[in-house]
């Protein structure tokens, strides 16, 4: 198998304004996302992805690593393989994240809101703050367990609200048994909207 290094190398970008463009990989890459600083991909043939990070975001994978290095052990955190100037290395997670369970009408229940608080205490207990927790790095895997990713925040220093919210929203409302356990996404991502700039206090 090809060096994960040379992997993220073949790795090629375009930044259009403020777009970022994939152009090139290893065909050994299969594409699966991509968020506000990196394109995700799964090594073909492995349980392995591979994140590479855009040039402004760079710094972020060192971040990152370093916060999954200190999350070794805890299994709500993917294991990290391997890091570089411009990428790392993790478990790949077979599952749905929060955001898609809500997409695809897929319950989720209070044992599995209490086993993420569970999770998010044991960072604490290494000293971590997790911070920009939200609905998409959030996932439940197939046999119904929790995962954690995307933690290059857990180090900030100010308090983070957004998953005491989410939290909220879940008792007040979700666990209700006529509330709607299916939103379109185009809901979704615009009661994100609302939150992030602050025109509505806290989630519904």
């Amino acid at each position: 198998m090809k060096s994960f290094s040379s992997l993220a190398k073949s790795v090629k970008f375009t930044q259009i304004g403020s777009e970022t463009r994939l152009d090139e990989k290893d065909a050994d890459l299969e594409f699966i996302g991509r968020g506000r600083s990196a394109y995700v991909f799964k090594i073909r043939g492995t349980n392995k992805v591979l994140k590479v990070f855009f040039a402004p975001f760079e710094k972020i994978a060192k971040e990152e690593a370093n916060i999954y290095t200190i999350l070794q052990g805890i299994h709500y955190y993917p294991n990290i393989y391997e890091h570089g100037p411009n990428y790392l290395v993790i478990d790949y997670i077979a599952g749905d994240t929060l955001f898609n369970c809500l997409v695809k009408g897929i319950a989720v229940t209070e044992a599995q809101i209490s086993e993420i608080d569970y999770a998010l205490d044991m960072a604490r207990a290494r000293n971590l703050n997790p911070s920009d927790i939200h609905l998409r790095n959030i996932l439940i895997t197939k046999e119904g367990r929790i995962k954690i990713i995307d933690v290059a925040r857990f180090r900030q220093t100010k308090k983070c609200k957004q998953w005491d919210d989410l939290k909220s929203a879940f008792y007040r409302l979700y666990r209700r048994r006529l509330f709607p356990k299916k939103a379109p996404e185009w809901v979704l991502n615009l009661i994100a909207f609302l939150y992030k700039k602050r025109l509505i206090s806290a989630l519904p």
